[in-house]
């Protein structure tokens, strides 16, 4: 029975890396099989850009650590003033209700000084 490229599709990286013996019926399929020696050739491509990587020593540009620390500090004193403005929101809302209850209380005292006002001088 033939291979089909499906049937060892799944096996073409580890192919191109060297790692996988393949029995006759395989190896036949893939040497006659442009598909899978296109994969083979991109699995190795694949496999020497990351060997190159490996090897790569990336330097930092001198201005990376100062924008990293600006933006933390950006950061943290958003948060800071937003904690500040949620604090205060919340005492301007206990202030007016307090303010609200005491308008309430004060106009019910008033009230009832007048009607008893009103009492007295009539």
């Amino acid at each position: 029975m033939p291979v089909r490229c499906e049937e060892i599709a799944s096996v073409l990286g580890d192919a191109a890396a060297g790692a996988v013996p393949f029995d006759a019926a395989t190896r036949l399929h893939i040497e006659h099989c442009l598909r899978c020696q296109a994969e083979i050739v991109q699995y190795r491509r694949v496999l020497r850009g990351l060997r190159a990587m490996r090897t790569q020593v990336l330097e930092p540009s001198p201005a990376l650590l100062p924008g990293i620390l600006a933006s933390i500090s950006e950061a943290s004193e958003r948060r800071a003033l937003r904690e500040l403005l949620d604090g205060r929101r919340a005492a301007y809302v206990g202030g007016l209700a307090a303010a609200t209850a005491a308008g309430v209380g004060g106009a019910i005292v008033l009230a009832s000084r007048s009607k008893r006002a009103h009492r007295l001088a009539g």
